[in-house]
């Protein structure tokens, strides 16, 4: 590593190594290397070595922005810089719902991500984007959406009593703004389409998913934006607000469809194992950690199959990710210092009652809000753990369920 004033004459991996300690401590030296540089390995020792993005002092975000806009940098270093903060995991679903996801999106597809509560639709989705594109931006869709949400709006701007108007992009107008920016991949995720009208606002996407030459959006400088390969669309959708038989064609045509269902079992006991990890060592908490792990899976069991003393099957779908707020809560609420030291087993059931039954209960109908209850009532007989709060939860919800059809019949 050398300090000394830089005598650039290559500005390739050699100099930079030659250089480092100078361009690690003057950020106009170094952008201008990053941006002359032809040699994607000088690039990839700067950052993987040596952290330049980050490292640079009084170079905030420009070295990262000149990194991330290089036509030089590499996909996969352009990640590393764009994902530093990232935490997300190694991907956990099937192999096949990757595989496909993944060769939807390389031949251009946008992709629906669909299943029912709990199967890591979200996650998975930035996950995706992550292996395959720079970086992503997440936009949760809403009742209120407009395609101007999707595409972009001329507004309206007041300034020294004179008004003007500008363009604002919508979401997928930004992406395909980043991935021009960027010059590489980049990754709009939609989640929860179906609180939208997907009709009314993916309309304007649906001639443009199919011809690319057009135009969704003109920005201020007239410049006009259309879908290309290297904006990546991926949506997600809860199955228990709207079937796959519900949706609009014209989006069942032009999406690739990814069903996420059910993790199996051995799936589930890996996520169950790592979760509840978390919490050992056990004395300090006393959270009889082998049980809990049983009580994930009777529970998962109970709701998606049914009980072994009922035969009606099971009573929704919902998937394993919603126990690691349980792990979560019992990491913090069972320490020595915490509001259940001492109380494990009525802090599992307080957990349940806090963030498993309420989503339960969400879109359940009355029978199966009695049936939600009864599983939780077998469960706090078959278990040490106090499982009292989430049944009395539920009771209480099927019974204001009957008082309001009750009130409802005599109208």
């Amino acid at each position: 590593m050398s300090s000394g004033k830089p005598s650039f004459q290559n500005y390739d991996r050699d100099e930079a190594e030659k250089y480092s300690g100078f361009l690690l401590t003057n950020a106009p030296t170094a952008e201008n290397f990053i941006d002359r540089t032809t040699d994607p390995d000088a690039i990839r020792y700067l950052v993987e070595e040596h952290t330049i993005d980050v490292d640079v002092p009084g170079a905030g975000t420009q070295l990262k922005e000149a990194i991330l806009t290089s036509s030089t940098a590499p996909l996969d270093v352009k990640q590393t810089v764009a994902q530093r903060n990232a935490d997300l995991k190694d991907m956990i679903v099937p192999e096949t719902v990757e595989r496909n996801a993944r060769t939807a999106l390389a031949v251009g597809k946008p992709i629906v991500l669909y299943g029912p509560t709990g199967t890591g639709k979200t996650y998975f989705a930035k996950q995706l984007a992550l292996e395959t594109c720079i970086d992503y931006e997440v936009h949760t869709a809403t009742p209120t959406w407009t395609p101007a949400d999707i595409t972009g709006s001329i507004q309206p701007e007041t300034k020294d009593g004179e008004i003007s108007y500008h363009r604002r992009a919508g979401c997928v107008s930004q992406g395909i703004q980043e991935a021009e920016r960027y010059g590489d991949n980049y990754a709009v995720i939609i989640d929860e389409i179906t609180r939208a009208d997907i009709s009314q606002v993916f309309g304007p996407l649906y001639t443009a998913i199919e011809d690319q030459d057009q135009v969704i959006f003109r920005d201020d400088e007239g410049n006009g934006l259309t879908l290309n390969d290297n904006l990546k669309l991926i949506c997600t959708m809860n199955m228990s607000d709207r079937t796959v038989n519900e949706l609009d064609n014209a989006i069942t045509r032009r999406f690739a469809m990814i069903e996420l269902s059910q993790y199996g079992r051995e799936a589930r006991e890996e996520l169950f194992d790592e979760w509840i990890g978390e919490l050992e060592p056990g004395p300090d908490r006393n959270v009889d950690t082998d049980a809990l792990a049983d009580l994930f899976e009777q529970h998962h069991r109970g709701i998606n199959d049914g009980t072994t003393t009922n035969s009606e099957g099971g009573i929704m779908e919902f998937g394993p990710m919603h126990y690691v707020d349980v792990t979560k809560f019992l990491k913090h609420a069972c320490t020595p210092d915490g509001p259940y030291s001492g109380e494990a087993n009525a802090a599992v059931g307080q957990a349940f009652a806090t963030y498993v039954a309420p989503r339960l209960l969400n879109t359940a109908s009355l029978p199966q809000i009695n049936r939600i209850a009864s599983h939780y009532e077998t469960l706090d007989d078959q278990y040490r753990f106090d499982m009292s709060a989430p049944a009395d939860l539920a009771r209480r919800q099927a019974d204001a369920e009957e008082r309001e059809m009750g009130v409802s019949a005599y109208e």
